[in-house]
């Protein structure tokens, strides 16, 4: 909740923190109602305006118009009158592919486009809806979010274990923390990746310029981000693209596609870091319908958690659990198969 203190101090009156920001030292002046719109997920610039017409935005704990010119360490803050919708759990009846379940745990494969908690503009439809629904008294964890040990983005398909007991939920969350669970990713990543085998390391932050996206820090602003380590290895090469393997050593946001961008092989059709676009290969006509058709079979990153292990919390026996690659996945590893077969590849 927020800070600010309304002068009427009626309840129905009271305000809510929905955003926070504060700008970079560096930040040029830049229009509220712009900079906003690379750091608030899903907002327009209509609906931006309207906030600060209605007096939502405050920066330095003062009401600003949407010509507001932001500078460098303003605190910008986005206020409503109702709490954030995250906050406000509802259970839905929503179907869960549960790959294994008993009393203390379950391991749920979740599809591509189903977003893991509720958050801004995603607010029903979420695992956690389905699960609350489904299963009484899951545990919290550290983030007020029942039965999530970790996540999964919305547009990666794959493994997730949910705790059922307090116990579950401290056992696994450590296990997380202390890197002995095992995470394997297999992902489509654009260019031809040098080394059969290797490792990403790079400390992850929150883009400066981009809140929705994250970059490696390094050097001096190293400190601006969590130490990250990614291992990755080559399944198989498919000319423009090749098909990896992604073991992952910690878990921060967005980890594999920040790291495999990071090193000049960025995942296949991730809109949000720039895979949307043909990074690689000829300037043919033909070869641009080809990508098109793939993006279009393949609607989202080309990301699958495909392994999940961990100790269970009770009977301390190791567990390990895989999951086919989806379809979508496979229908586009199988077009670039046809396309090496019946082209010959020039220089990328």
């Amino acid at each position: 909740m927020s800070d600010y203190t309304p002068q009427n101090e009626e309840a129905e009156d009271e305000l809510y923190e929905h955003y926070a920001f504060t700008a970079e030292k560096g930040q040029s002046p830049l229009r509220i109602d712009k900079y906003l719109m690379n750091f608030v997920e899903n907002a327009t610039r209509s609906k931006i305006q309207a906030a600060a017409k209605s007096g939502n935005i405050f920066v330095n704990g003062v009401p600003v118009k949407s010509n507001y010119k932001v500078k460098g360490n303003d605190v910008i803050k986005v206020l409503f009158a109702h709490p954030p919708y995250e906050n406000l759990l509802v259970g839905e009846n929503i179907p869960i592919d549960i790959v294994y379940e008993d009393d203390d745990l379950l391991v749920v494969n979740k599809p591509a486009g189903m977003v893991v908690h509720p958050g801004h503009g995603n607010y029903s439809g979420t695992l956690i809806n389905a699960l609350i629904y489904h299963f009484d008294n899951l545990p919290e964890n550290s983030s007020g979010r029942p039965g999530l040990v970790h996540r999964i983005d919305k547009d990666t398909s794959g493994l997730l274990v949910v705790a059922k007991t307090e116990e579950a939920m401290a056992q696994l969350s450590l296990q997380f923390a202390e890197k002995t669970s095992e995470r394997e990713y297999v992902a489509i990543v654009w260019g031809n990746v040098e080394d059969e085998e290797g490792t990403v390391e790079g400390n992850i932050g929150r883009h400066p310029k981009n809140r929705l996206q994250n970059t490696v820090f390094f050097g001096d602003d190293e400190d601006k981000g969590k130490p990250a380590v990614t291992h990755y290895k080559v399944i198989e090469r498919l000319g423009y693209v090749t098909l990896v393997s992604c073991k992952l050593e910690t878990g921060r946001t967005h980890q594999i596609r920040v790291h495999m961008k990071h090193i000049g092989h960025t995942l296949f059709n991730d809109e949000r870091y720039g895979g949307e676009k043909i990074l690689k290969g000829t300037t043919f006509t033909k070869y641009k319908q080809f990508v098109d058709n793939c993006f279009k079979i393949l609607p989202r990153q080309a990301l699958h958690a495909k392994t999940l292990g961990f100790e269970h919390p009770r009977t301390k026996e190791f567990m390990r659990f895989n999951t086919d690659i989806p379809e979508d996945m496979q229908l586009c590893i199988e077009k670039w198969r046809q396309y090496v077969k019946h082209q010959e590849l020039g220089e990328a």
